[in-house]
């Protein structure tokens, strides 16, 4: 009788199996655990935190590490993903040409035009001109009040007001004649006095028309049809706000510069083709789809993807100890998304929304990393070290110990970075197949679209469902549910998006309303995982007709998400394909059946004998 250990070295996590196995090749499962991989998959940070799930697991055993009598590794092929924007048009902005604006409390109602100029200035103003005001953060809410109703009072026409500080409301509520105000303009410095502005701002629920239009905007501002082409940008950037200020400054000078976003080579076993990026994600998975089994995916130098593939290539060759020439992308997927893009010369960060495509690209290297980080880790543990198996084909063993199910069957493993599928037949014999994308591609594209920023928010965003605090003593789920609470729960929390982790309800610092939360994390979702597995299990169907495949079981991290394995059945039901979670010895769920396969396919080839 020994005791071996199996371990799957994930993206995101890493889990331990822990076997006894007899002289018969029989293993009884004893101990298992999970952790955070550290460092990026398949390279030598790996080891602290392979030592660290050994010891988890081993520990309610009361067992030291010294008397396992091997440990298997899985073959860990690292994925990392980017954004290689598409070909966008970006407004560059010489001095501040025109600024779009949407603060969240704007004051008054209607569009205003007319010549900015400075609050303290207002005494000498004539009354024969039409004036935007600008009150800086030196004036408070009060004094701005007074000094606006004076003017007024002498003939002085003011049709709006740009106000620093958070004080729209305040000034609207004191003045004798209303006005549009936009507040919040962090840098109101940059405004240009005696330059010609408009100011709009709609009703409680609405959205501004005029200048979120831009051919509003070129009739406001007598523009030629090429200026007129040049300021979409910010048209795009207002549409859907409650209010907004476009300011044209001493020269107007609008510059227009190209990204280059490139383009890819595909190298197949029969056929080389070369796609632009700019044309978009459904274009690139097509010619991916065409030229498989892919060898090589190559991007052209000096442009956005040409940089991206660079980054990515040079990361891992550091990690690896490779030269980068060794460093192979085997595989990608390209999806299309929108990304939040700063209107330059902005007055308080405004954005607009630009066209990108995202890319997950999986990175083949030799053997050789792998070899390493098992000689680093035997020589930490003193304990036999064996790279042991392919991830897809150790997951489907350790599926098979799902109670009901048998071969033939099919396995999606939905990790972090990659989508793998198996397909196991009655004679015995395992097809896989390894693709980029998957969990961290669809956080990446969260927090692409929704401009946060933030990897760990866009993951609880992706993970969690979302609710809608209504008031202090209820919330409004995302399905239209709606949950009461004896308690008063925290005032920060009132009107916000939240998230409804295992902690609660945690706010959102979006502005965005609930049903575009929900949309960008569902379409991220659809894009990567759906595709990914139709994909997968195409590479592995009996000539590639899924309709073949009668029983699927989803293993892995993403599989426990609530609502992928729901969207991924339901678009296998179209082919006829029984769907649903694994539960890997029947106690683990879709969890560790990658290191439970490694032990079960070992365990029958000589440990215990």
């Amino acid at each position: 009788m020994v005791l071996i250990a199996g371990v799957d070295i994930g993206n995101n996590t890493t889990e331990v199996a822990v076997a006894e196995v007899n002289d018969r090749g029989e293993a009884t499962f004893r101990g298992q655990s999970l952790v955070r991989t550290i460092g990026i998959k398949g390279t030598m940070r790996n080891v602290s935190g392979i030592i660290d799930a050994l010891d988890q697991a081993l520990q309610p055993l009361q067992i030291p590490r010294k008397e396992l009598a091997g440990v298997l590794l899985n073959e860990a092929t690292p994925v990392i993903g980017d954004v290689a924007m598409e070909t966008i048009t970006e407004t560059v902005i010489t001095e501040s040409a025109m600024i779009g604006h949407n603060p969240t409390t704007p004051g008054g109602m209607g569009l205003g035009t007319g010549i900015t100029r400075s609050i303290a200035d207002l005494g000498t103003a004539s009354t024969d001109q039409e004036y935007i005001v600008i009150v800086s953060r030196e004036t408070n809410f009060q004094l701005a009040a007074d000094l606006l109703n004076q003017a007024v009072n002498r003939g002085v026409r003011i049709n709006g007001a740009i106000v620093q500080l958070d004080d729209g409301v305040l000034i609207h509520n004191r003045l004798s004649q209303p006005i549009p105000i936009v507040d919040e303009v962090r840098y109101v410095d940059r405004v240009p006095v005696g330059m010609f502005a408009a100011v709009e701002v709609a009703s409680v629920g609405r959205s501004i028309e005029k200048l979120s239009n831009p051919y509003d905007i070129a009739t406001l501002f007598n523009l030629e049809a090429d200026q007129t082409r040049n300021i979409v940008p910010i048209a795009r950037a207002l549409t859907g706000v409650r209010s907004a200020v476009v300011i044209k400054t001493p020269r107007g000078d609008i510059q227009e510069r190209r990204i280059p976003a490139g383009s890819l080579t595909l190298i197949g076993d029969k056929a080389t083709v070369q796609v632009p990026v700019d044309e978009g994600a459904e274009v690139i998975m097509d010619k991916v789809d065409e030229v498989q089994p892919l060898t090589e995916i190559r991007a052209e130098p000096g442009t956005n993807v040409g940089g991206m593939f660079e980054t990515v290539r040079r990361v891992m060759a550091d990690l690896t100890n490779q030269p980068v020439g060794e460093i192979l992308v085997q595989d990608i997927i390209a999806v299309d998304t929108l990304v939040p893009q700063q209107v330059q010369g902005n007055l308080a960060g405004e954005y607009a929304l630009g066209n990108a495509v995202g890319l997950a690209a999986m990175v083949q290297t030799q053997k050789l990393p792998m070899q390493m980080l098992a000689r680093k880790l035997q020589e930490e543990i003193q304990v036999p070290v064996t790279v042991a198996g392919v991830e897809a084909e150790m997951a489907i063993h350790g599926a098979l110990t799902t109670p009901g199910t048998k071969a033939p069957l099919a396995i999606l493993d939905l990790g972090g970075g990659s989508t793998d599928a198996s397909l196991i037949q009655e004679s015995g014999v395992v097809r896989s197949t390894h693709l980029a994308g998957a969990g961290d591609m669809v956080t990446l594209l969260i927090d692409k679209e929704l401009g946060l920023d933030d990897l760990d928010l866009a993951e609880r965003i992706k993970f969690y469902p979302l609710a809608k605090v209504e008031t202090l003593f209820h919330l409004r789920h995302e399905d239209g549910s709606v949950e009461f609470f004896d308690a008063p729960m925290d005032p920060r929390l009132f009107g916000r998006v939240v998230v409804m982790s295992e902690l609660g309800p945690q706010p959102l610092p979006v502005q965005d309303p609930i049903g575009r939360v929900a949309e960008v994390r569902r379409k991220a979702k659809e894009k990567v995982f759906v595709r990914n597995s139709l994909r997968a299990l195409a590479g592995v169907a009996p000539g590639g007709n899924i309709r073949l495949i009668d029983f699927v079981t989803l293993v892995g991290g993403s599989s426990l998400d609530f609502e992928i394995p729901k969207m991924i059945s339901d678009v296998l039901l179209e082919y006829g394909v029984v769907t649903g979670r694994a539960n890997v010895r029947g106690s683990q769920g879709p969890r560790n059946a990658v290191a439970t396969g490694l032990v079960l396919t070992s365990a029958g080839t000589g440990y215990g004998s």
